[in-house]
């Protein structure tokens, strides 16, 4: 049976799951699939070209994670789906020997929700996965706002319709979501007193990362507001990439009862 490899591109990257659960979806579908596909982790240079290094390593699909969603935008061959409008690419698959790029967060993100009728968003931070989530809540229907502390990825937001701000705002949100880096160091992605006030009148605090009860969401812990890591998000993310691995033949569905199971 023919070997096909796939990975993750990330910086840090040792603790990403998707090996995990991508492995056991090719390892349980292999029969339909008629090839035996192998995923594993790619720590890249922060200076890497990813193209390049995609087609060295002779992948037939990656995920992109931190700090690369953006610049996997820039060099596809071509781009599908909502990863239009968000410039933000977190699957890449080989098709017909051209590189293409998908963005799967976005959607992931949403179905981890769970349809709450939330009706506006904070998110914190403004890198690509940033990006996608604002295209999705907007497409759905909610006002969005974005903080960040620079100036930096805020013209996007500002053209996607989304309140930009560099000091936090004086409002309230249903939603605060924590889309920068500052959990996996082990901080805070704002000042604790003002992520108080935010937490005291949100339904929930949202942390994309997962796997460990991250400061932000040990804040919303201690004053008793619902909160929710990434992991959700991870697996359906992946198990909509895992779909395009597959050429479609394994629905998304399949791919995410797989991976709930080993995760």
């Amino acid at each position: 049976m023919k070997l096909k490899s796939f990975g993750v591109f990330g910086n840090p990257i040792k603790h990403s799951k998707s090996p995990l659960i991508h492995n056991a979806c090719f390892l349980t579908f292999q029969k339909k699939l008629g090839f035996l596909g192998h995923y594993h982790p790619i720590l890249l240079p922060l200076e890497s070209h990813i193209k390049n290094e995609f087609l060295h390593l002779g992948l037939s699909g990656a995920n992109v994670t931190l700090p690369f969603k953006e610049r996997a935008f820039q060099v596809c061959d071509k781009i599908k789906g909502i990863a239009h409008k968000c410039a933000s690419i977190n699957t890449l698959v080989l098709e017909n020997d051209e590189l293409v790029g998908y963005n799967t967060d976005a959607l992931g993100f949403w179905l981890s929700l769970g349809g709450e009728g939330y009706q506006n968003a904070l998110i914190l931070g403004s890198g690509g996965s940033a990006k996608a989530l604002a295209c999705e809540l907007k497409k759905q229907g909610l006002k969005v706002s974005v903080l960040n502390r620079s100036l930096r990825g805020l013209d996007f937001f500002q053209r996607l319709g989304c309140d930009c701000f560099m000091e936090p705002p004086k409002s309230a949100f249903d939603l605060i979501i924590n889309a920068t880096s500052a959990s996996l160091n082990n901080e805070l992605p704002l000042n604790k007193e003002v992520l108080k006030g935010y937490f005291k009148e949100a339904k929930l605090a949202y942390d994309l990362a997962y796997g460990f009860l991250t400061p932000f969401l040990s804040l919303a812990k201690e004053l008793k507001i619902p909160f929710q890591d990434g992991k959700d998000m991870l697996i359906y993310q992946a198990s909509l990439s895992f779909e395009k691995f597959s050429a479609s033949q394994i629905p998304y569905s399949k791919a995410f009862e797989v991976m709930r199971s080993v995760f």
